[in-house]
């Protein structure tokens, strides 16, 4: 049986790969603590929950659900964004549902890029950003992401032969893996290379609200670019309101993106359940107390992350942001991620994530994911402790 081509860059799975090792230390009868994969472990706000279950009593939201039946959902979403970033959104040409931001951010490469047309990412990035590219049949060119520059990529170093054949460029702040922020002022220097270079800008957004300390709000990529000229920007339900099996996002931007990723959609699915976007309302129009308590449990989690992986011995920075903790490995694994994580867990049960699964750019560093109890993060560092002094 043959198979297309395309299939091929997308056979290698790091957290597959990461489960598997898992299962093998619970065969070994091993007490496991999955820190790899960035699920929330924290309960739906209960309003949102009840909106849901409302909703399995109408018969009415029993069919499918088309894009005009997502008018109050994408209105709600307008007014959420305008009352956050003081720009005004027209909920019909410049929103648009998503069964996740995943969905948005992995179609979007299938209407801007042709065959050979190239995508600049971020190395280590998230690998659905290049799941989508391939999909797409275009190519990647990785934006390597440096500790001494923050992070953050540098526009500059981009060659101009891959800048004559690139249409899109993707970025992600709060960045997964590396928890890094970015300034308003890199936003709009993103914009305005990608309007000098005729590039479209989209930036993943998932953990707009996971900021801590007395930054409570991340920029938006749209306070950069007012105008909507190149940009797209998208949100998540995930991860500030803990709906990941939920599945529910959107996407707000130029219009013309928007309709563009609209008619990808259209082809693919028509929307998720119209409980679950019912839900979604009741969750961007209802109190945020949810979502600040959430942001708070984040907090102390990678305050006693960090404290236990200093104890140790490991210094690792405190993030300003998200839900990781992004830790460079100590020796003599700092360049064998896949090797230390995979040892990691066969020996003690404790599954993070290595950052060569997100990226070339990820050797030498690991993903803790803040997903289990403060109690539990200092346990699974007492045992990487006991790990790194046997070898």
């Amino acid at each position: 049986m043959q198979f297309a081509q395309r299939l091929e860059p997308l056979r290698s799975n790091i957290f597959a790969d990461m489960d598997n090792a898992l299962a093998k230390a619970k065969a070994k009868g091993l007490d496991s603590i999955n820190l790899f994969l960035g699920s929330s472990d924290l309960p739906s706000p209960s309003h949102v929950i009840e909106a849901i279950a409302e909703s399995l009593q109408d018969t009415q939201t029993h069919g499918y659900l088309l894009f005009h039946g997502t008018r109050e959902f994408r209105q709600t979403a307008a007014d959420w964004y305008e009352k956050r970033y003081g720009i005004p959104v027209d909920p019909e040409t410049e929103v648009l549902q998503l069964i996740g931001s995943q969905e948005g951010t992995a179609h979007l490469p299938l209407a801007i890029l042709n065959p050979g047309d190239f995508a600049l990412l971020m190395d280590p990035g998230y690998p659905s950003h290049m799941g989508g590219v391939y999909l797409a049949g275009g190519q990647i060119y990785p934006m390597p992401l440096r500790a001494e520059n923050g992070f953050l990529p540098v526009f500059e170093d981009i060659p101009s032969a891959v800048l004559e054949q690139a249409r899109m460029m993707v970025l992600s702040y709060p960045h997964n893996p590396t928890s890094a922020t970015a300034p308003l002022s890199f936003f709009q220097k993103a914009v305005q290379f990608c309007q000098s270079h005729d590039l479209v800008l989209a930036h993943d957004f998932p953990y707009a609200d996971l900021v801590f300390g007395d930054r409570s709000v991340a920029p938006s990529v749209l306070m950069a670019d007012r105008e909507k000229t190149v940009s797209i920007e998208f949100f998540s339900m995930s991860k500030s309101y803990n709906l990941g099996g939920f599945r529910v996002g959107f996407a707000i931007g130029n219009p013309e993106l928007i309709l563009a990723l609209r008619q990808v959609k259209a082809t693919i699915d028509f929307n998720q359940y119209r409980g679950i976007v019912n839900g979604a309302i009741a969750a961007l129009s209802g109190s945020q107390d949810c979502v600040k308590s959430t942001v708070e449990t984040f907090r102390k989690r990678r305050d006693a992350l960090v404290s236990a992986l200093n104890r140790i011995g490991w210094q690792v920075p405190l993030p300003e942001a998200s839900m990781y903790v992004w830790a460079k490995l100590p020796p003599p694994w700092q360049q064998d991620s896949i090797g230390f994580c995979t040892n990691l867990v066969l020996n003690t049960g404790v599954a993070i994530a290595p950052g060569a699964g997100f990226g070339k750019a990820g050797e030498g560093y690991v993903r803790f994911a803040l997903v289990r109890e403060p109690q539990i993060l200092a346990a699974a560092v007492e045992k990487i402790g006991a790990f790194l002094s046997e070898k």
